[in-house]
């Protein structure tokens, strides 16, 4: 599944955007594309496992987006929370590719 941008400067540093993409089998997946402070993409599951509010409204930090309800953090690389977030949250492959951002919401 792919999500295009009509350009990737769309996000810049320290940006997100929450996006509804489906998967082959036909479940929606509520993903936050990510441009982290550093200029990095990642793609997460944009809701946050403690409080159920959009981690795309957080504060963006280097490789970390941090829930704006409770302050718990995720790494953007590996979906782990820290306290009080009980379990990581989701995180999907994603590239960019002319000018496209492309996320597998399949894996």
């Amino acid at each position: 599944m792919s999500f295009q941008l009509a350009c990737p400067a769309d996000l810049t540093p320290g940006s997100a955007r929450a996006v509804n993409l489906t998967d082959a089998s036909g479940t929606n997946h509520l993903v936050a594309i990510v441009c982290d402070t550093e200029g990095e993409w990642f793609a997460i599951d944009d809701t946050c496992t403690h409080a159920d509010v959009p981690l795309s409204e957080g504060d963006i930090g280097a490789g970390c987006i941090e829930c704006w309800a409770h302050s718990a953090e995720f790494d953007l690389r590996t979906g782990e929370g820290s306290f009080p977030a009980p379990k990581p949250v989701r995180t999907y492959p994603l590239t960019i590719e002319n000018q496209q951002v492309l996320v597998d919401v399949d894996n």
